[in-house]
């Protein structure tokens, strides 16, 4: 979990900074979760290593900036995808556990994998230039404070 979750991430800034130091130029979009905002029962391994992105994201936004390269975050909540699938069952248990889920999120749904792609689409554009450090949460409110 943390291979994949934690130093993966950390392997591709690695991997492609370099050449955006040396370009004055890029966009970093990573994957965290909120989970790694709020906490996640159950999950603290995942979280954990989702807090670290945030952080990480954070902190290398602040050592990148003067590159011109910006560093955010997406925190996807929850959305219909295999790992969904996964953690909700099948069956009654399954529809139960995605309806409370429903129930709690303000816009009434499930997040589906183009709510995902666009907020990262968004933050990688021109648009999104004079953004750098932030974190966006996709959960149809689900984890908004107050």
């Amino acid at each position: 979990m943390i291979d994949a979750n934690l130093r993966g991430p950390l392997n591709m800034h690695h991997a492609v900074l370099q050449g955006m130091v040396q370009r004055r130029a890029g966009r970093i979009v990573n994957v965290a979760s909120d989970a790694g905002r709020v906490g996640a029962p159950n999950e603290a391994v995942y979280s954990a290593c989702k807090g670290g992105i945030i952080a990480f994201t954070k902190a290398m936004a602040r050592e990148l900036a003067k590159h011109r390269v910006t560093v955010n975050a997406i925190c996807p909540g929850p959305t219909e995808t295999r790992l969904l699938q996964d953690v909700a069952g099948d069956g009654e248990r399954g529809a139960r556990f995605r309806e409370a889920v429903v129930q709690r999120t303000p816009l009434g749904r499930l997040g589906q994998p183009e709510d995902v792609a666009g907020a990262v689409c968004f933050l990688a554009s021109d648009d999104a230039a004079f953004i750098t450090g932030q974190v966006l949460s996709v959960s149809g409110g689900l984890t908004m404070a107050g």
